[in-house]
C-alpha cells in the first residue's frame, strides 16, 4: 500500500510550517519586521534585558541563524535605528549589540503579535504536549 503525502510526516511539517510563518509574516508586516528580523530583534533585547551586551556570534548561537545572515540583517535593524553596534572595549574587532529606545519599544509589541498568532494556531494542542513536541522535534532540553 502506498502512502499519500497526508501520510507523511516530513510533508505535513512542511505545510504547518508555511502557514504559521505567513500568519507571522502577516502579523509583522505592519511593524515593518520580517520574521527574522523580528527573531534578532527579540533575541537581542531579551539579552539586554537580562544585562548582557552580546556580540554578533553571540546573538545568532541564541537565535539559531547563520552568522553571516545575522551580520546582514543586523545592519537592516541597525539602519532602522533598532540596534546599536558599539566596539567592543574588551576586543576592538568585535561589535556588542544594544538595542536602541526604538527597538525597545518595538520589540514587545512585536513579541505580543508573534505571540498571539501563536496562540491561535497552537490552539488545538494542549501548550504542553505542543512545547514538549517541538522542543523533542528540535532537539532542545526541556
Amino acid at each position: 500500500m502506498t502512502l499519500g503525502p497526508g501520510d507523511s510526516p516530513g510533508f505535513l511539517l512542511w505545510h504547518t510550517t508555511l502557514r504559521w510563518q505567513r500568519d507571522i509574516a502577516a502579523a509583522l508586516g505592519p511593524l515593518d519586521l520580517t520574521h527574522v528580523q523580528f527573531v534578532l530583534l527579540a533575541c537581542a533585547w531579551w539579552l539586554n534585558g537580562q544585562g548582557r551586551r552580546p556580540n554578533q556570534l553571540a546573538l545568532a548561537r541564541q537565535a539559531g541563524t547563520d552568522v553571516k545572515m545575522t551580520s546582514q540583517v543586523l545592519r537592516t535593524l541597525e539602519a532602522k535605528g533598532l540596534i546599536a553596534r558599539e566596539v567592543d572595549p574588551d576586543d576592538t574587532r568585535a561589535k556588542r549589540l544594544r538595542v536602541t529606545e526604538a527597538g525597545a519599544e518595538l520589540a514587545p509589541r512585536a513579541i505580543a503579535a508573534v505571540e498571539s498568532v501563536d496562540a491561535r494556531f497552537f490552539q488545538p494542542v494542549a501548550r504542553d504536549d505542543a512545547l514538549a513536541l517541538l522542543r523533542a522535534l528540535a532537539g532542545l532540553e526541556n
